[in-house]
């Protein structure tokens, strides 16, 4: 594309993509692919990394907070920059920076090594979502977003089928180290492949822009349109979060399913999300956003309150119970972002995305520290209170269902179309 069509206005695309943009889709996915698995697999890990670091579940959900605390103070930071550089230029600055925490958490032989490991990933990864966000919003009309989203987004599958598992072998055959490394081994790759294959995204710096870069940023969040799409990534993310870290932890413990049955958990959850990723997004797309939120938001729920209050249960039950629960995260994650992107001006894209990742990630931060706090951990390893993190998950989601409705709202007066 020239500059001058990514800086005018996107009006809606045929049905398709060109093959440069199918080039770049999949080259998006891999970048989050590689940044979902190095955010995730500290889970899975949970379970071998804390008795060989000798640690308790509470420090174990600062490593993992750690992470996204760091991630959101650096997407604040890059906030009122964001918009100033070649989008690509900006990936390939915190992917290199992403790449070299990850290296140091392979390296880390104590607790603390890995926190900072931890730390130095989640300073420079933390941004790269919203640079991907960023991209794809300059590059893909609104009609194209569901399906593009969707497919990027297969990447939270494909970390589950091939990475996850791969990780979990590997950590059970050596140790939990040798993960990381094959994890940055394949950054690497990705840092060449943007390289080389990514054309410019700098078509958003014809468009008139404020020099400094702190009042790009209070105008990008002193924008009232903007405040309850902020919200809703707030609200999502605290939910998420609050799960995610103690699902290894709780599967084995209270589940009573032997650690070694993990990776065939996630291979068979991934291998459906993959093909539900790309259902969710042409739905969104041909149906409308909301409309499957709120179908995501529904199954969710009810998904949520059976597999908190679940005892030990065969694996069948424990991988129907994650193929259903990733069917409905898939169902809102996909549409919100797509219809969340139609919401910031083209030359304020950048800095409204980093700002969300911020949010985002401090707001996941904060929920892994809640859920660390609400529950415990008795002798045999078995989590008290887990039902107690479902029930602010399930508030969680039923409020953003809400404030959805009202973006939904804005989007259609904002286009002139009844479904978006």
């Amino acid at each position: 594309m020239t500059e001058q069509t990514v800086a005018a206005p996107i009006v809606d695309q045929q049905p398709g993509f060109s093959r440069y943009q199918s080039v770049l889709v999949a080259l998006l996915a891999l970048v989050q692919f590689t940044i979902i698995l190095d955010f995730m697999i500290m889970s899975p890990l949970g379970a071998i990394i804390m008795p060989a670091l000798d640690i308790s579940a509470a420090q174990f959900g600062v490593a993992v907070s750690a992470y996204a605390f760091s991630a959101g103070i650096s997407g604040i930071l890059a906030a009122g920059f964001a918009d100033r550089f070649d989008r690509k230029r900006l990936l390939l600055f915190f992917y290199l920076g992403f790449t070299a925490g990850t290296a140091l958490c392979a390296l880390a032989p104590n607790y603390h090594l890995l926190l900072i490991g931890r730390i130095v990933t989640g300073l420079f990864g933390g941004v790269i979502g919203s640079v991907v966000l960023a991209i794809v919003t300059d590059l893909f009309a609104l009609n194209l977003r569901g399906r593009v989203m969707g497919y990027v987004q297969t990447a939270f599958a494909a970390s589950q089928v091939l990475g996850i598992p791969a990780g979990l072998f590997l950590s059970n055959h050596w140790n939990w180290h040798v993960a990381f490394g094959a994890l940055v081994i394949l950054a690497i790759v990705t840092i060449a492949a943007i390289a080389l294959v990514m054309r410019p995204v700098n078509a958003h710096l014809l468009l008139k822009q404020d020099n400094n870069a702190f009042r790009h940023l209070i105008a990008t969040l002193s924008q009232p349109r903007y405040t309850l799409a902020f919200g809703v990534t707030t609200l999502l993310a605290t939910g998420g979060f609050m799960l995610m870290p103690f699902g290894s932890a709780f599967t084995v413990h209270n589940l009573g399913i032997d650690i070694l049955h993990l990776p065939t958990i996630y291979l068979v959850s991934g291998l459906f999300s993959i093909f539900t990723g790309p259902l969710v997004g042409r739905a969104s797309d041909t149906f409308g956003k909301f409309p499957v939120f709120v179908f995501g938001s529904a199954v969710s729920v009810v998904m949520v309150l059976i597999y908190t209050h679940l005892g030990q249960v065969s694996l069948t039950t424990v991988i129907v119970v994650n193929v259903l629960m990733f069917v409905g995260i898939f169902s809102r994650m996909i549409p919100s972002q797509a219809l969340i992107s139609a919401i910031p001006d083209p030359s304020q894209r950048g800095s409204f995305s980093a700002v969300s990742a911020s949010l985002q990630q401090l707001s996941g931060g904060l929920g892994s520290v809640l859920a660390a706090a609400i529950i415990a951990q008795n002798a045999d390893g078995t989590l008290r209170h887990f039902d107690r993190l479902g029930y602010i998950v399930v508030a969680t989601s039923l409020l953003s269902l809400v404030a959805m409705y009202f973006i939904q709202k804005s989007v259609t007066n904002q286009t002139g179309k009844q479904v978006v």
